[in-house]
Parts: structure tokens; C-alpha cells; sequence
């Protein structure tokens, strides 16, 4: 990417001295931004971005893969981060999913923590206790921050104590409201949210580390019946896993990881022979189950994009899911080979099964970047007056003619 790929916005109003600035690579200065004490970022010495999130480790999930890969990623090209997480704070486990903590007053050492880092953006991914007491901060500070959509938690919510789903979304708008800009994950979702009433969205696609989800051959499955059906993930009820579990296929059928529904699960179908639990999997252990699958399945039908899919597809497995948001912006125009879409969830199995081609499952895969997906959220933390591309040149995403 070059400075010469980066399509300025226009700004209809007149600043003085702006267009100087932007030809030795600087930025406007706010008002508000005069009377703070965080500083102009340093495009020699790279960005310091605070990301805020309820959901961290020993979470295993979507969420926390993207933001913990992207922070490697941000620190790896010279950038700062600092991540505010429940693992800082006392916390209490979230009633009826005991894996998510939730943070216990923790206002005043959010605003503690962001003043003592001072940093040049700041990113609330999630709209819990932490992602509220950052936005009271920001909101109160006139500081601007930008905000990103991860999860359906209205239909999760539904599923769990049936809280009306727009009452929901009701919550949700007026949580991201404030915020310069909402990030989603696909077109689709975005258009689905615009039909919602949320406004201000910005486009960041997802990625996957093709270097860590690679065929790694191995035989974690050799003496369990073929084929194998595999699904990684939370093992919680948003999943509908049953609806995999049910399916009459042939072979095996595994989980892999852990989740607020793996108790009952087991005692419902933890003495059938074609199911085996598998539990939670890390690194190269989980690459080679992928790899040792035959086909990847999954029967969720509410997540935004479902990122296990497209580390499956980087193992070389084909996937077979439903054709809802999430499958479809990774499996719409996928190659033949790469798996099946299809509201029977049984046919898309085994369709997937038949056409499997591993090396077009792991080429569909490659074209999921996580460099573009840097690239993106960094363009999405330019706010109105801010040149976009001095935001890249900052985190040192793209050469800087300006700078030695």
C-alpha cells in the first residue's frame, strides 16, 4: 500500500494552514485537542493506541483472537498498546456465562490508566462495564475514540433470559452513537445495521494469521471412524450446536473447545460413539485438528463473521455451514472445493465432504489478511480534520517521504 492508494476525503471547510501541514505529513490540531495534555503523535517513534474490551483471556473466542493478534501485529511495526481488561481489575463472573468477567467499578482506574498513557487514539471494542466506563471517560474529556461491533449479544441475550432483541439494539445504538466511527466486520453487516438505525460505520474486515493455521499433518484422529466433522469453537447456545450434534452423518463428529454449555452437552451426548469432546485447543495442537478434519462445521447462525472458519479453510479443510451473515461474506464466492452453504446443514456436509480440495480451501483463505486488516483499523482512527494517511505514517503501516 502507498500514500498514493489512499483516497482523501474532502473537507468543505475552510483551516487555515491546513494543506501546509499535510504536504510536511502533519495533521490539524483540534480545539479541544489544544486544551489536552495527550500529545500529537510522533510518526518517528509510532502510535499509542488504547484498546479497551470486557472480552480477554482466558476467553476463547473471535473477539480476543482479533484484538490480541492485532496488537502483536500494531507492536510488531513500532506501535504502542495498551490493553484495559477485566484481568486488571476485580471482577465477577457474568451470571449464566461465567467465562466473561465483569469488571467491578471501574471508572475512575480506566480514566487513571488512559491519562497515564496518553494515548493517541483510544478503541472500546465491546459495550460492557470497562467499554462504558472508557466512553464516560472520553465522553466527559471531548476526547474522540472509535468503537467496533463484535457480537449479537440482543439474540444471545434472547436465547438466555429472552430480553426482547430490539430493546437490545435499543442499548447498543446508544452506546456506539457518540463514538467517530463504528467498525464491522463486512458490507452485509453493515447494511443489516444501517437498517437498525446505527450510523457513523466503517468497514474492518477480519484476518487470519496464515502462518499459524497452516496443514500441520498429523494423527489426532487416526483411530476415530472417518470421516471427521469438526466444529471449533464456544460451546455455548447462541451456537446451536445440536443442530450439528443431530445431523445423520457418517464417521465422527467432534468438539473442540469449552464453553457455558459443555456440561450439558456431554450428558446428552457424551456416551454416543460418534461424538467426542475435545476440548479447548491452543497453537500448533489446534492447527492439526483442523488439518485431521475432514470437514468444518458450523451451525451458528448468529455471529457476525466467524473467524474459526477461515482458520479451517488455512488448515486446508473445507467448511459447511448455513448460508447466514458471517459464512456467506467468507463462503459466497468461494472456489468449489472450499466447502458448502446450505440451509440443510446435512447436504452442505457432505457436498463439502465430496468436493473437498485442500489447497483451494488454504488458497480462499490467503486473500483474508491480516496486513489489510491492520491497515484498515488504523485508516478507521482518522477523525474529521485529520489527514488519513498521516494516521498510517504514524503506525508506520506505509513509507513516509517526509521522514529520514
Amino acid at each position: 500500500m502507498t500514500n498514493d492508494s489512499i483516497a482523501e476525503k474532502p473537507d468543505p471547510r475552510p483551516r487555515p494552514g491546513r494543506d501546509r501541514l499535510k504536504k510536511i505529513g502533519g495533521r490539524v490540531r483540534h480545539p479541544w485537542r489544544a486544551s489536552q495534555k495527550f500529545p500529537m503523535p510522533n510518526p518517528q517513534s509510532g502510535l499509542k493506541i488504547v484498546i479497551v474490551t470486557d472480552a480477554w483471556k482466558p476467553q476463547i473466542n473471535g473477539v480476543v483472537t482479533t484484538l490480541d493478534t492485532l496488537g502483536r501485529i500494531l507492536e510488531r511495526f513500532g506501535n504502542e498498546v495498551l490493553y484495559i481488561t477485566p484481568e486488571k481489575f476485580r471482577s465477577v463472573p457474568m451470571p449464566g456465562y461465567t467465562e466473561i468477567r465483569l469488571s467491578l467499578f471501574p471508572n475512575r482506574r480506566v480514566a487513571g490508566m488512559i491519562n497515564n498513557f496518553k494515548p493517541d487514539a483510544i478503541h472500546i471494542a465491546t459495550e460492557g462495564p470497562l467499554g462504558r466506563a472508557a466512553r464516560r471517560f472520553c465522553r466527559r474529556r471531548k476526547y474522540p475514540y472509535t468503537t467496533s461491533f463484535h457480537t449479537r449479544f440482543p439474540e444471545y441475550t434472547y436465547e438466555r433470559i429472552r430480553f426482547p432483541i430490539e430493546w437490545g439494539y435499543a442499548l447498543l445504538r446508544d452506546f456506539h452513537k457518540h463514538g467517530e466511527a463504528m467498525m464491522v466486520s463486512t458490507p452485509a453487516l453493515m447494511e443489516e445495521l444501517t437498517a437498525k438505525g446505527f450510523e457513523h460505520m466503517r468497514l474492518w474486515e477480519r484476518g487470519v494469521d496464515t502462518d499459524a493455521f497452516r496443514p500441520i499433518p498429523s494423527d489426532v484422529y487416526d483411530a476415530l471412524p472417518r470421516p471427521i466433522f469438526t466444529y471449533v469453537g464456544r460451546l455455548a447456545v447462541e451456537k446451536t450446536i445440536e443442530d450439528f450434534l443431530d445431523l445423520d452423518l457418517p464417521g465422527t463428529k467432534v468438539l473442540v473447545g469449552t464453553g457455558p454449555q459443555a456440561e450439558e452437552l456431554r450428558e446428552r451426548y457424551g456416551k454416543r460413539k460418534d461424538v467426542v469432546f475435545d476440548g479447548p485447543q491452543f497453537g500448533d495442537e489446534l492447527a492439526k485438528r483442523y488439518t485431521a478434519s475432514d470437514v468444518f462445521v458450523f451451525p451458528s447462525r448468529t455471529d457476525t463473521f466467524g473467524l474459526v472458519n477461515v482458520e479451517a479453510l488455512a488448515c486446508g479443510t473445507p467448511v459447511a455451514a448455513f448460508p447466514v451473515r458471517g459464512p456467506l461474506e467468507i463462503m459466497e464466492h468461494a472456489p468449489k472445493g472450499a466447502g458448502c452453504l446450505d440451509h440443510d446443514l446435512r447436504k452442505a456436509c457432505l457436498t463439502a465432504l465430496e468436493e473437498a480440495d485442500s489447497a483451494v480451501c488454504r488458497q480462499h483463505a490467503l486473500q483474508f489478511s491480516w496486513d489489510k486488516s491492520v491497515r484498515q483499523f488504523i485508516s478507521n482512527l482518522e477523525i474529521p480534520g485529520f489527514d488519513e494517511a498521516f494516521w498510517l505514517r504514524s503506525a508506520k503501516m506505509v513509507e513516509d517521504p517526509f521522514l529520514p
